[in-house]
């Protein structure tokens, strides 16, 4: 295949439909990432919001494989292939390069704390060494609200020294404006993408030579978060990102996960998406109903989507 060209625009950590008995659903999956696609978003299954250290490996090959097989564009997609174990890691990393994906989306290992920094060089080194191959582009994901474990500069920029090609850019998802800026300023000339973790820091990371947004409410929000991407030169980008903010308040207000679970819910009229791994657990039906109507009453629909539900089933 040909080297993989480098992935920028707005990507959705897609959630995992399950089945009653907590199998992946592929059909609801497949249809889910189709609805997305058409929406303006990239995909990075096996992020976090796709409970993703909740699925075997076996599990995501499988779920990457239906992907490819209904036909939809490795090219848009950036699978999460980050594990506490390095040989985990290659073979999911494999797996996607072959399979012509854009990049991966690689957590540091975090089981284990306070690890020296030459621990996750040695990581991230041994799995793009043993997998070996020009196409693979990493993108580093910094989540230490969850991983605790996150990437320093210092890291980066001994990675990118080491694998100027392989070390693509990194996701942050810590939350924190001023960490995301230290990253753009010291690597965003040298071609490192920095992605943030959530729209609401989409026009300020534009505005700083940023390469966009991983973030969990692309997941039903895609197309306007989208909108801002491509439109965050044009005046009303202020405005635009002000809605964007409303939305994600509204919609996290619970846990995420089961949240953007319960939304999909309602907007494809399939109670089974609801469905979570343990140990998460659903939305209440009162909380569930509280996201819903909330997001009613300021007028947000995810168009097309029951539609592509009803085709998959």
């Amino acid at each position: 295949m040909k080297s993989a060209q480098k992935i920028k625009g707005v990507l959705a950590p897609v959630c995992t439909p399950f089945k009653a008995d907590y199998s992946p659903d592929h059909n609801r999956f497949v249809a889910q990432c189709k609805w997305m696609l058409g929406q303006g978003s990239g995909l990075a299954v096996f992020g976090t919001n796709s409970e993703a250290n909740s699925l075997s490996v076996n599990e995501r090959i499988a779920l990457l494989d239906s992907l490819l097989q209904a036909g939809l564009d490795p090219a848009r997609m950036m699978p999460g292939t980050g594990c506490c174990s390095f040989t985990d890691t290659v073979r999911l990393t494999e797996h996607a390069v072959k399979a012509g994906a854009a990049g991966v989306l690689m957590l540091p290992p975090f089981y284990y704390k306070d690890v020296p920094e030459e621990g996750l060089y040695r990581h991230f080194s041994e799995v793009i060494e043993r997998v070996g191959d020009d196409r693979l582009r990493v993108y580093l994901y910094h989540i230490p609200p969850v991983a605790v474990v996150g990437i320093t500069p210092k890291l980066v920029e001994r990675l990118m020294k080491r694998y100027p090609k392989a070390i693509a850019g990194m996701k942050d998802s810590s939350g924190d404006w001023k960490n995301t800026k230290v990253f753009l300023d010291a690597f965003a000339k040298d071609g490192f993408d920095m992605f943030v973790g959530s729209e609401s820091f989409l026009l300020a990371n534009m505005r700083n030579h940023g390469a966009g947004c991983i973030s969990a409410t692309a997941n039903v929000n895609p197309a306007a978060i989208d909108k801002l991407y491509r439109e965050w030169k044009n005046a009303d980008a202020d405005a635009q990102q002000a809605q964007l903010d409303v939305i994600r308040k509204t919609t996290g207000q619970y846990i995420m996960i089961p949240a953007l679970k319960a939304v999909i819910a309602h907007y494809a009229n399939d109670p089974e998406w609801a469905t979570v791994r343990p140990p998460l657990m659903p939305l209440t039906a009162e909380q569930a109903k509280t996201t819903v109507d909330n997001l009613l009453k300021l007028g947000f629909d995810m168009p097309g989507l029951a539609k592509a539900g009803a085709v998959a089933a």
